[in-house]
């Protein structure tokens, strides 16, 4: 690996199957171990109850308020600043609650791959 900077265009945002926008900040294989992407979410929209495989990601909630829903746990509110944990195969959704877009980091590791991902709502 190389030191480098990169720079994302707000164009590359892309609608994921699994209910949000998901901007790519940094996902490559010459960075297999971590992946980074903004995530976003209309007001009263939920992503779909989902789990990925194989990779731990972490939700850091940088604007909105929603609702999440990780494994066993009770649904909970999280605000800016919040940091969610979600082990291998752990189900997870996240409800926007608040009035405008939710937008949170979405940290990989290892990078997050489509394979990973497995949609498990009804």
């Amino acid at each position: 690996m190389q030191a480098q900077i990169l720079k994302t265009p707000e164009s590359d945002e892309y609608y994921f199957e699994e209910g949000c926008f998901i901007l790519e900040l940094s996902n490559t294989a010459q960075d297999p171990q971590l992946s980074i992407a903004r995530a976003r979410l209309k007001t009263g929209k939920s992503t779909r109850l989902h789990r990925l495989s194989n990779l731990i990601e972490r939700y850091v909630i940088l604007s909105g308020q929603g609702s999440v829903e990780v494994a066993e746990l009770p649904a909970q509110t999280v605000n800016v600043g919040n940091v969610v944990i979600i082990p291998p195969h752990c189900a997870q959704k996240i409800t926007n609650t608040g009035e405008d877009d939710l937008v949170f980091l979405a940290l990989c590791t290892p990078r997050f791959e489509k394979q990973f991902y497995e949609d498990i709502d009804d």
